[in-house]
C-alpha cells in the first residue's frame, strides 16, 4: 500500500456535496461523479485565480492525461471536500493533483490529477505559460 496524500499536502479547497442522481444502481455515488468533482475543483479554481478567463483568455488548458484511484466509496448525502494542489508547474503544462475527502474520514476517498497543455485558443498549438498564469497558480505549487 502506498502512502496516500493527507488533507494538509493540499494547498486549496472546494466543498462540493453530493446530489441524489449522482448515485449509483449500488448505492453510492458513481464513478464518473468522481471525475467530474476532480474537474469542478481545478475549473473553479482556474478561473477564481486568474489562470484563465472564460471566452476571453490568449490561451486555454487541455487535458491531456488524467487518472483516478478509487480508495472507499462516497454517499449521499454528504460534502466532499474536494482539495487541489498544482504537482508541477512545467513551461506549456501543469498537473493538477486532487484528493477527495469526506468529513468522517482522514483518509482520502479518491485522489486523482489531470494534465493540462496550455495552448493558443486558435491555432490550438502548445504555448507557454505566462507569467500572470504562473502567479496564479503559485499559491497551489508545490514544487
Amino acid at each position: 500500500m502506498t502512502d496516500r496524500p493527507t488533507r494538509e499536502d493540499y494547498r486549496w479547497q472546494l466543498d462540493i456535496p453530493t446530489r441524489w442522481m449522482d448515485c449509483d444502481a449500488y448505492g453510492h455515488v458513481n464513478n464518473a461523479i468522481y471525475y467530474a468533482m476532480m474537474d469542478q475543483v481545478v475549473t473553479v479554481y482556474i478561473l477564481q485565480a486568474g489562470v484563465i478567463a472564460m471566452g476571453t483568455s490568449p490561451s486555454i488548458g487541455l487535458c491531456v492525461s488524467s487518472a483516478c484511484e478509487f480508495h472507499r466509496s462516497i454517499d449521499f448525502p454528504q460534502i466532499v471536500d474536494a482539495r487541489l494542489r498544482a504537482g508541477r508547474v512545467g513551461g506549456k503544462s501543469v498537473r493538477y493533483e486532487i484528493g477527495l475527502f469526506t468529513p468522517d474520514e482522514d483518509a482520502p476517498a479518491a485522489t486523482g490529477h489531470f494534465v493540462h497543455v496550455y495552448v493558443d485558443r486558435q491555432t490550438r498549438r502548445p504555448v507557454e505559460l505566462t507569467a500572470e498564469q504562473r502567479a496564479a497558480l503559485s499559491p497551489i505549487a508545490i514544487s
